[in-house]
């Protein structure tokens, strides 16, 4: 273990469980051949790129058609290669035997491309081995290299048997072993999950469901009682459900104390005996005991409290194992340790493994404050050596990261090493720089500037700088001061991402990480080598560091530059220095170039990568058009580096481009009409194709999918004219085709009249540079460029994000999830006021109004908490929080501060002395004179000055009662988007005679973390190829990619990611639409389990991971867990949305239909009529949506006998049916023929009734039949209403699928989380067309989506 970079135990712990503790995986993440023969690379954690709208593809749009055609033949070989090397990676499975002391032996999976150290987590895992740590594995007597590869080791075959044997102690051995044993004692215990510790996190759904349901018997108790607080139109919004039964998660304690002793270390006569640590332990029973951990093991001494006397005592219990001695002198210890073991070995692997990026809760239970001198001696110790690496030595993070980069890249097994490595180190530092940044406000580390003023100061630790997000040196003074120095490092971070992204060979980045806590912005940055010891001024080889005073430049740069900027969009442009000289760039002026004392050529401050935004900039309004002038812009914002993202200029190019292509193809087509004028017919209608597609799609027009396919195979068509066209080689192209392109070019902006060319030059619009030519043509095209982009984004964007909103198909849940889809479009957030003013037009999507509006709310209170927590005195801390929280949501008009005035300001003198460590010592004691209506009156404003949108109320109340927002939901957002937790009770919000929150309340306050998140490139691919598969048809095919993209995900993101959820989720759905539900259950069970765990228990994609979860379950008979399911999903997405939401409809759907399968009739109405009023109300009375709720109502009431009602009900889906699909669709027909058996039934009720109101004796009631509904016409409607397609395959088809899938070996669990995000919020319809079933699967599509969305299980478009 020699060359680890980091403590043993904590790689022990990040690999143990990535082996589950049976071998689930039976190829996990392996931990990585070593880095230069020293430095071991271990499994690296990352991110998935939240902004960019998920895994995208590297190859993005180009400029130029030519590049799209070397990309498909790129393509073509790269597939070949693909499938080459996916047999290079394929490993075989063998068992083993191990043996070991004390228990019986055992076999054990193995696969060959395993390294031994994973034997050794495993055996760290087991039950019955968990307790040893300090021993080797010998193979036929000859010890085995921890780091060698199963495969290399020779006469290592199936059955072989592999001996633990007991190694000495040395004293690192000793504290490892200590810690793991301590590590066990609390592996059930939830409280470092509270805390935010180690990468754990809580998961709660073996508790919903009462035990693991792949362990269940079919059958299981049937109690469907739905809580009252999840019952439609209830009102109550408890907030203790949302962690249920946390008292059941407490386990007996096995020891009162175990800790160092204050006899350490060793004196050195007792080294010289082998003693390493003393330490000491109070047993359940009241006893004490000093234990020596010696060489040999562990036995207990002679020493007391106050002699010392270390030789051993008469029954030393000399044990190898603590555990050992501790079970010998303690029968509690014994007892109820085996207890914590049996319950540790009932948990999933997925609860225990650590997660990449920790995840913390938004309330918490108040957790018992324990004896933990690990925890003291982590605290207080800086840990910097012993932790994470080689002992007494920091990490070089900068090193780490760029020498990652460095790794070859050619074949697949070397990029899976190359992007674990990467993602290894960048999670270790994500976490580092998180832990740095709290130290620095919380006073912890001293500035390298000490002398400055406390704002101005910068911080080193741990090989990481650290500097504030306030406006140092009047840096930004012409830009908006401090604002903009808040707003840099964000802009600067998305920068990084784009560079990173391009993985350009000898360009490096900055580790970058942003962190927000307590009020302050800190940005962390690794360090390049050398630049502390110089002037900035010499060490800046290109770029301005003055904002365009000096500019110089650089040919290394340039040329690497040049590659970025075409990926970027970037244009090259030129300008002056204040000496006059031409400089020509390829990246905005204050991108700077640096060159380390390692010779690795460096790009930073990014902040200005991409071209800025002109609606928000000081421009004249006549530089903008007449429509967005109309739209109200240009708007003053408060700094002056509103940039437009990345996304959005992608798509302005990707839409430029597909314009250009078809004016080219129109132009080219009316030529050759002139040329030839005997056209043949054929060609004709080709023509009008052609023309017809030549329309540029008008801002917001919305386009049908119909006309989209033919739209697309147009754009194909017009492509290959275009290519011929601007073909450079091809000499024969007519002056008159030049003129084409020329046209063309012009018509869409094209930079280049010879080609298409859209690129932006980001320093357009910025009064700091001086343009080399300022009135020159093609500045003025470059200007002209950037201001359509922006009108791109306010005339097309925002319509067509508000156009896939009004179809409902992947609606917001929350704040977070409407900024993802924001984000994804390339709509910045300082659009949502515009948003809300164009969504508040339209009344069926009134819930997404409602959305806008609170996330608008939110922000604002972010911005006003920031300042609001800035200089307070660490003693009032909680009372400053909880008076922020009362005046936020509370109702009552005078909550009382907790604290007064003079107490808030504290004495003076001392207090200037002892608020050295933190970022200002200002007093600031204004907070203690806010109330609700002074906060209301600050938000109102604020929504008006950030987001030019007007709010129509002046308190909590208003904005209720106005917008339908929800308290509760409000403190949910505001909670998690500052980064405070509170205590886990139920508030009283509506009480208006006193305050909500005390200061008690507040039980913490953690970051917010902003990072890059790195790519599994390769099990993109796989995935994206799997998903066309499926779509082709080849199910099979299909499967096995999408497993190996598993695979893959597993190796380079280890267990825990949440693409590795999105990939569970596909295969599980897979699985049921093959017909393998119990398959399809437990690869949705992972999923949901990971989703908890790594985005958190009430995101929105766990809800939807657990109506899925529900679906299954019940396909498998186990009804009861699924309505256990279905309620938690209700009882989530009212938290997040209340009952307003077309969500809820389709919740409420599902729970009916499955009250409705075990006969609760009246409890199935309840939730049917409600989703019945939702659908009319999102989807209009005419939606096929609102038929097939009638349906469903009329069927319960007719097993309810209820006949009247049940016609009535069902006359109304008839009439829906008839005028929407016409008299002769197989619906309407079915629907008819329901009308009647429910007519007669009706009839023959009513004699029935009549003959006993006359008083006449009725012998029976033949006749009437009453349907009680079977499992599987339920499965049928819940298939519908969730929009799930099944193919027509035969089962001898399905069940020949199965075998051969069956025949791959074990699949690892593993999972991917592009942002597939919120659009599978459950209402989803996955086609598996088989192509000569596809007329079937695309009727059946449209009769049963109505306008439903539908996502393709390939998310193809």
């Amino acid at each position: 273990m020699a060359g680890i970079p980091g403590s043993e135990s904590d790689e022990r712990k990040h690999q143990s469980t990535q082996k589950k503790s049976e071998n689930e995986n039976p190829t996990d993440s392996k931990d990585a051949e070593s880095l230069n023969g020293d430095v071991e690379v271990v499994r690296m954690n990352g991110e998935t790129e939240h902004m960019n709208g998920g895994m995208e593809s590297p190859d993005k749009e180009v400029n130029g058609e030519k590049e799209e055609q070397t990309d498909k033949d790129g393509e073509k070989e790269g597939e070949e290669n693909k499938d080459q090397e996916v047999l290079l990676i394929q490993d075989t499975g063998f068992n083993v035997t191990i043996t070991c002391p004390g228990v019986e032996e055992f076999e054990l999976p193995v696969s060959s491309m395993e390294l031994v150290q994973e034997i050794h987590q495993v055996l760290m895992d087991r039950e019955d081995t968990c307790h040893r740590t300090c021993f080797s594995l010998q193979l036929d007597g000859q010890t085995l290299d921890n780091f060698a590869e199963l495969k290399s080791i020779e006469g290592l075959k199936e059955g072989s048997v592999i001996k633990v044997v007991e190694e000495p102690y040395t004293i690192r051995e000793a504290r490892i072993h200590l810690r793991h044993i301590r590590d066990l004692l609390k592996s059930v215990d939830p409280g470092d999950a509270y805390a935010g510790v180690d990468c754990n996190s809580v998961s709660f759904l073996n508790i919903i469901t009462a035990g693991d349901i792949l362990e269940k018997k079919h059958k299981d108790s049937l109690d469907c009682t739905p809580p009252d607080y999840i019952m439609p139109g209830s009102k109550e919004r408890p907030l203790l459900p949302l962690h249920p039964n946390i008292k059941e998660l407490k386990t007996p304690p096995c020891l009162k104390v175990l800790t160092l002793s204050g006899w350490n270390p060793p004196p050195g006569n007792r080294k010289l005996h082998g003693d390493l640590i003393y330490l000491y332990a109070v047993t359940l029973e009241e006893k004490k005991y000093h234990i020596t951990a010696s060489t040999r093991g562990f036995y207990v001494n002679q020493c007391t409290e106050d002699i010392f006397n270390p030789k051993a005592a008469a029954q030393k219990f000399l044990s190898h194992t603590l555990i050992e001695l501790l079970n010998q002198l303690s029968p509690a210890f014994k007892r109820n340790f085996s207890m914590l073991l049996k319950k540790r070995g009932q948990k999933h692997p997925f609860e225990r493994v650590p997660t990449p990026y920790q995840v913390y809760t938004w309330m918490a239970p108040l957790q018992e404050h324990t004896v933990d001198y690990i925890r003291a001696e982590d605290a207080f110790s800086t840990r910097l050596g012993y932790e994470e690496h080689i002992p007494g030595q920091t990490r070089d993070w900068n090193e780490e990261i760029q020498t990652t980069r460095e790794l070859s890249r050619k074949a697949l097994p070397e990029r899976l090493i190359r992007e674990r490595a990467i993602f290894k180190v960048h999670s270790d530092f994500v976490a580092a720089a998180t832990r740095g940044a709290q130290s620095v406000i919380d006073g912890n580390v001293m500035a390298i500037n000490p002398g400055d003023e406390a704002k101005n100061q910068m911080f080193i630790w741990n090989n990481i700088f650290f500097s504030l997000g306030f406006d140092v040196r009047d840096h930004y003074k012409d830009f908006g001061g401090d604002f903009a120095a808040y707003a840099a490092p964000g802009n600067d971070l998305q920068g990084v991402r784009a560079y990173f992204n391009t993985d350009i060979e000898g360009m490096y980045t900055l580790g970058t990480v942003v962190v927000d806590y307590r009020g302050y912005r800190i940005t962390a940055q690794s360090i390049i080598p050398g630049i502390l010891e110089r002037e900035q001024e010499q060490s800046v080889v290109y770029g301005s560091i003055d904002f365009g005073k000096t500019v110089v430049t650089n040919d290394k740069y340039k040329e690497l530059l040049q590659k970025s900027a075409s990926q970027l969009k970037i244009r090259p442009h030129k300008v002056l220095n204040e000496k006059e000289e031409e400089v020509e760039l390829y990246s905005s002026i204050e991108c700077k170039g640096i060159v380390g004392n390692d010779q690795r050529h460096y790009v930073l401050d990014l902040l200005r990568t991409f071209p800025p935004d002109v609606n928000f900039s000081e421009v004249s309004p006549d530089e903008l058009s007449n429509d967005m002038r109309n739209h109200g812009y240009p708007l003053k914002h408060r700094h002056k580096l509103c940039c437009l993202r990345q996304e959005l200029v992608e798509a302005f190019v990707e839409n430029r481009y597909v314009a250009f292509v078809r004016t080219a193809a129109y132009h080219f087509q009316q030529m050759q009409i002139h040329k030839k004028a005997s056209q043949d017919l054929e060609k004709e209608s080709k023509l009008k194709a052609i023309s017809a597609a030549t329309k540029t799609v008008v801002p917001g027009e919305k386009e049908k999918s119909d006309d989209k396919d033919m739209a697309e195979a147009e754009t194909e068509e017009a492509k290959k004219i275009v290519e011929a066209l601007t073909d450079k080689e091809n000499q024969t192209v007519e002056e008159s085709s030049k003129d084409i392109v020329k046209k063309a070019a012009k018509a869409v902006g094209s930079l280049s009249e010879t080609e298409f060319n859209l690129t932006f030059n980001p320093d357009v619009f910025q009064e700091h540079v001086k343009h080399a030519d300022p009135e020159s043509a093609v500045l003025q095209k470059e200007r002209q460029a950037v201001k359509e982009a922006a009108e791109f984004l306010v005339l097309h964007q925002i319509p067509t994000l508000v156009n896939d909103c009004l179809d409902h198909s992947s609606p917001p849940i929350d704040g977070a999830t409407l900024t993802e889809a924001m984000h994804t479009r390339g709509v910045n957030m300082r659009y949502l006021g515009k948003l809300a003013e164009t969504v508040s037009k339209y009344k069926s999507v009134s819930y997404i109004y409602t959305i806008c509006i609170a996330e608008m709310i939110t922000r604002a209170a972010k911005h006003l908490y920031k300042i609001h927590m800035q200089g307070i005195d660490q003693t009032t801390l909680s009372a400053a929080i909880s008076h922020f929280l009362n005046c936020l949501v509370g109702s009552f008009p005078t909550p009382h501060p907790g604290v007064s005035v003079d107490e808030g300001k504290g004495t003076r003198k001392k207090n200037k002395r002892r608020n050295k460590g933190i970022a200002i010592s200002i007093d600031n004691t204004e907070w203690v004179n806010e109330t609700p209506k002074s906060l209301w009156k600050k938000i109102i404003d604020e929504v008006d000055e950030y987001f030019h949108y007007t709010l129509e109320c002046d308190s909590i109340d208003s904005a209720v009662e106005k917008y339908g927002i929800q308290k509760v939901s409000l403190l949910r957002s505001f909670c998690q988007c500052v980064g405070v937790q509170i205590l886990l009770r139920e508030y009283n919000l509506e009480i208006r005679s006193r305050a909500i929150f005390a200061e008690d309340d507040i039980v913490n306050v953690f970051p917010v973390v902003k990072h890059i998140h790195p790519r599994a490139s390769d099990a993109y691919h796989f995935f994206s190829s799997g998903q066309s598969k499926i779509q082709q048809g080849s199910l099979k095919e299909g499967y096995d990619l999408i497993c190996e993209a598993l695979n893959l995900l597993n190796n380079v993101y280890g267990a825990m990611h949440p693409e590795i959820a999105a990939c569970l989720r596909l295969l599980a759905r897979l699985n049921y639409i093959m017909g393998d539900y119990p398959e399809a259950m437990s690869y949705q069970q992972r999923a949901v389990l990971m989703s908890e765990r790594v985005l958190g228990i009430d995101h929105p994609n766990t809800i939807t991971e657990y109506a899925h979860l529900a679906l299954y379950c019940f396909a498998n008979n186990q009804v009861s867990s699924a309505l256990r399911l279905m309620y938690r999903t209700r009882y989530l997405a009212l938290l997040c949305h209340g009952e307003n939401h077309p969500e809820t409809g389709l919740i409420d759907s599902n729970i009916g239909l499955i009250l409705h399968a075990v006969e609760e009739y009246d409890r199935s109405l309840t939730f049917l009529e409600h989703a019945l009023q939702l659908y009319q109300r999102f989807y209009g009375s005419k939606s096929l949506k609102v038929a097939m709720s009638y349906h469903l109502v009329a069927r319960t009431h007719s097993c309810r006998g209820d006949f009247r009602a049940a016609l009535n009900s069902e006359k109304e889906a008839y009439t829906i049916y008839r005028q929407m699909l016409g008299e002769e669709h197989e619906r309407t027909k079915e629907s008819g023929e329901c009308l009647k058996h429910l007519t007669q039934q009706a009839v023959v009720f009513q004699k029935k009734m009549n003959e006993i109101v006359k008083g006449e004796k009725v012998t029976s009631l033949a006749g009437l039949q009453i349907q009680t509904p079977s499992m599987h016409s339920v499965m049928e409607m819940l298939n519908v209403i969730n929009g799930i397609v099944f193919v027509q395959i035969s089962p001898d088809e399905i069940e020949r699928l199965r075998k051969e899938i069956g025949k791959k070996p074990e699949q690892k669990a593993g999972e991917k989380d592009s942002e597939s995000k919120a659009s599978d919020s459950g209402n989803e319809s996955d086609n598996v067309n088989s192509p000569e079933k596809d007329d079937l699967a695309k009727t059946e599509k449209q009769l049963i989506n109505g306008e439903v969305h539908v996502e393709e299980i390939a998310v193809g478009h």
